[in-house]
């Protein structure tokens, strides 16, 4: 199980499909992990920028942030597992 106290960060990206690539490659290894998935745009915040202008120009491609943890004590082995796919 992994929790707040035992979990490494793996890999922060805006990229939809390197998370999706990450996501299979760890559970092809069955390595568990949790992905925590930032939406950039929404406001947070009464009168935030967003909320005076809307989302106007801004690329959509970049409007969420991916994170991914794994177990502290999974994390060399899939760093390794990542390192050696994007080798290829």
């Amino acid at each position: 199980m992994i929790t707040l106290f035992n979990r490494k960060e793996l890999l922060i990206t805006m990229d939809f499909n390197k998370q999706a690539d990450v996501r299979g490659i760890l559970s092809a290894n069955k390595i568990p992990y949790i992905i925590k998935t930032i939406n950039l745009q929404n406001s947070q915040v009464v009168g935030s920028h967003r909320g005076r202008v809307g989302n106007l120009g801004i690329d959509q491609e970049y409007s969420y942030e991916y994170k991914v943890y794994v177990h502290k004590n999974d994390y060399d082995k899939a760093m390794g597992l990542i390192n050696m796919r994007v080798s290829r």
